[in-house]
């Protein structure tokens, strides 16, 4: 089993006091949206810190499994951190932002099936058409123990940039891969562009 580990600890600091995660994108809250298209796909975990109550609310009946990660209020490196060490043992983690409102249940599921392809790297990922690297990012069992020293904010920056040669990118047909929403400007860019 592949499991898909969605990030939906963060504050959302940089939204003046809304949550990005309740946005809403094709009728549903964001978070919802990810998930859903995520538990379509492999099983799925959803790491919650920040405003976990209402994220969780936000998931309702969802086939998804909450994860509370403490270790969240050190940032995104902490979320990683403590949410791989609770999932179950696997071959491979698909690790998915949830504050990607392009990303479909088929771009996770052909970053994950690249694996079988590509049996030489370590990591697989989305990338842009022009291969700047991005998200959903697949790692291989064998790198778990890495993330038990994670920290700052940087995610897990230190842990993927020393093994770009066992990088794999999945090249999307556009910047779906890297278009984070984090401030109300961005929201409204990008359903201006919609």
């Amino acid at each position: 089993m592949i499991p898909i580990l969605i990030l939906a600890a963060g504050q959302s600091s940089r939204m003046r006091g809304t949550d990005k995660l309740a946005e809403v994108v094709d009728g549903q809250p964001l978070l919802r949206r990810v998930a859903a298209q995520a538990a379509a796909v492999t099983d799925t975990f959803v790491a919650l810190h920040h405003d976990a109550d209402r994220r969780l609310a936000l998931l309702g009946d969802l086939p998804v499994t909450p994860l509370l990660v403490l270790e969240a209020a050190e940032g995104q490196s902490g979320t990683l951190r403590g949410a791989v060490a609770q999932l179950p043992d696997c071959e491979a983690f698909l690790v998915v932002l949830a504050d990607l409102p392009d990303i479909t249940g088929d771009d996770m599921a052909e970053v994950i099936a690249t694996r079988a392809h590509h049996p030489e790297a370590l990591i697989w990922r989305g990338a842009t058409p022009d291969g700047k690297p991005g998200h959903p990012i697949l790692f291989d069992a064998s790198l778990r123990q890495r993330f038990v020293t994670l920290s700052g904010d940087d995610g897990g920056a230190a842990l993927v940039k020393p093994l770009a040669n066992r990088t794999h990118l999945v090249r999307f047909n556009d910047d779906r891969a890297r278009r984070d929403l984090d401030t109300p400007e961005d929201w409204a860019a990008w359903r201006e562009g919609q």
